[in-house]
């Protein structure tokens, strides 16, 4: 696992933080404090930036690279879902005939409510 720190460079981002979270109901699971994370196929916030929400913000605190293998019951939950098959199917839900790959890499972004 690779973490972005104040110590370690980041790569350059792919997208922008007010594209981290866009889904209706992950918005409303953020709000409600049920979802403190998101995975990305890119990185779309540096650590510190800020990402409103409905008029509320939220600052990403942490930023690093997971394969889809090291997630874990504690990781899906933070993603806002009950377990980690209930967020797989999710995800699979979203990307209609993509596998899920144990070694494919995603950006995880972490963020709390400011």
């Amino acid at each position: 696992m690779v973490q972005g720190t104040a110590n370690q460079e980041l790569p350059a981002k792919t997208c922008t933080v007010d594209r981290l979270v866009t889904m209706p109901r992950d918005v409303e699971k953020v709000i409600a404090g049920r979802k403190t994370a998101t995975r990305r196929n890119g990185r779309y916030a540096d650590p510190g930036e800020v990402m409103t929400l409905d008029g509320r913000e939220f600052v990403v605190d942490r930023v690093y690279v997971q394969t889809l293998g090291e997630v874990t019951e504690d990781d899906a939950r933070r993603e806002g879902h009950q377990s980690l098959d209930e967020y797989r199917q999710a995800i699979l839900s979203i990307h209609p005939g993509m596998p899920w790959v144990p070694t494919m890499r995603v950006w995880v972004h972490e963020f709390r409510a400011l």
